[in-house]
C-alpha cells in the first residue's frame, strides 16, 4: 500500500464528514451562496478544525471564489484544500532522524504512548539504527509488559526498572549504558499523567533534564502523543503539556476510528508545533511519517462529489 493510501484510509472517516454532506450542491452550477459556506463551516466545526479556523477558511474560500468567479466541484475543492495545506504547512518541515537521537514519548493514559513507541523502535530499527526502548513507567506493568513484546518484535534492547523505581533514574541509567554500547536511537515511554496535575507534570520535567544530564550534546526529541479521538480536548492537553516541558513534536493516534481528523489542522493553526507521525492503524506499518500536503490531498478528496 502506497503512503497516500494509508492517509486516504486512515482519514476516510473524516473525509466522509467533512465532505459528503456538500456533494449536491457541487453538483449543481450555481452562485455559492451563504448557506452553503455556513454548511462548510459547521462541517469544519464538526471535524474538530475549531470554530476561529473553521471561520477563516470559509472566508478565504469566499474570497477566492468571488475574485475568480468560478464555483465548479474542481475550482472549489481546489480552494478549499488550498487552504489547509496552507496551515498545516505553516509549521512543517521535513523531519530527518539525527544521530544519536533520544525521543521522550509523553501523553495522558490512553492515548497511545506505549504501542507508539514500540512501533517507532520497530520502524527506526527496520532502516538499520540500533535501537533501545526504555520503560520510563515503572508503575504500570501493563506498559512494562507491551514494551517488553515490542521489544521482541522489533528485536531491540529493552530496559525496564523495578516496580516502582523513580523514572528520572531509570531514563538516565538507560541512556548512560546505551551511549556506552554504541546504541544511537533511544525511545522512552514515560507514564501517562494528566495535564492538569502540576506534580506529575514537574515529575515529566525532571525526566527532561535528566535526559539532557545523561545524554550532553544528543538531539532531544520530547513529543506529545495525543488521541485524535479527543478533538478539541487534544488542543488544551497540547497547551498544557507545552507549558510545562516545551514540546518539539506531536503525535497523532488513531485517525482511522474517527471523523475528527480535523483536530490535525487546529493544532497546526493554533500551536504551531509540527506533527511527525500519524497513527492511522493497528498494523505495525500503519504508523506514517506526517506530509502535510499528503494529509490535505486525503483529507479533501479530489473530485469531492465522489467522495
Amino acid at each position: 500500500m502506497s503512503l497516500f493510501d494509508k492517509f486516504k484510509n486512515g482519514l476516510r472517516k473524516t473525509a466522509q464528514q467533512l465532505t459528503a454532506p456538500l456533494g449536491n450542491f457541487l453538483k449543481r452550477s450555481e452562485p455559492l451562496s451563504d448557506a452553503t459556506l455556513g454548511e462548510l463551516e459547521e462541517r469544519l466545526v464538526i471535524a474538530d478544525m475549531g470554530t476561529v479556523t473553521a471561520q477563516a477558511i470559509v472566508k478565504e474560500i469566499s474570497e477566492a471564489v468571488k475574485k475568480e468567479s468560478k464555483t465548479d466541484p474542481a475550482s472549489l475543492t481546489r480552494e478549499l484544500r488550498n487552504a489547509v495545506v496552507r496551515r498545516l504547512s505553516k509549521d512543517y518541515s521535513a523531519w530527518i532522524p539525527p544521530s544519536p537521537l533520544v525521543i521522550l514519548l509523553a501523553g495522558v493514559n490512553g492515548a497511545g504512548k506505549t504501542t507508539t513507541a514500540g512501533k517507532l523502535a520497530a520502524r527506526f530499527a527496520k532502516e538499520g539504527r540500533k535501537v533501545l526502548l526504555a520503560a520510563g513507567d515503572t508503575f504500570r506493568a501493563a506498559a512494562e509488559e507491551q514494551l517488553t513484546e515490542w521489544a521482541a518484535r522489533a528485536k531491540v534492547e529493552f530496559v525496564r526498572g523495578s516496580h516502582g523505581a523513580a523514572p528520572s533514574t531509570v531514563v538516565f541509567d538507560a541512556l548512560k549504558s546505551g551511549l556506552s554500547h554504541g546504541v544511537d536511537c533511544f525511545v522512552v515511554d514515560t507514564a501517562g499523567r494528566l495535564h492538569n496535575r502540576q506534580n506529575l507534570m514537574e515529575e515529566l520535567q525532571k525526566i527532561s533534564r535528566v535526559a539532557e544530564k545523561a545524554a550532553p550534546g544528543v538531539a532531544l526529541e520530547k513529543w506529545l502523543v495525543l488521541d485524535a479521538n479527543t478533538g478539541q480536548n487534544a488542543l488544551s492537553q497540547a497547551r498544557e503539556f507545552n507549558k510545562g516541558t516545551p514540546l518539539t513534536g506531536l503525535v497523532l493516534t488513531k485517525l482511522d476510528g474517527t471523523a475528527k481528523g480535523g483536530i490535525v489542522v487546529a493544532l497546526a493553526e493554533e500551536l504551531g508545533l509540527p506533527v511527525r507521525f500519524l497513527g492511522m492503524g493497528e498494523g505495525l506499518e500503519d504508523l506514517v511519517p506526517y506530509d502535510p500536503q499528503l494529509f490535505s490531498e486525503a483529507l479533501i478528496p479530489d473530485p469531492l462529489v465522489n467522495v
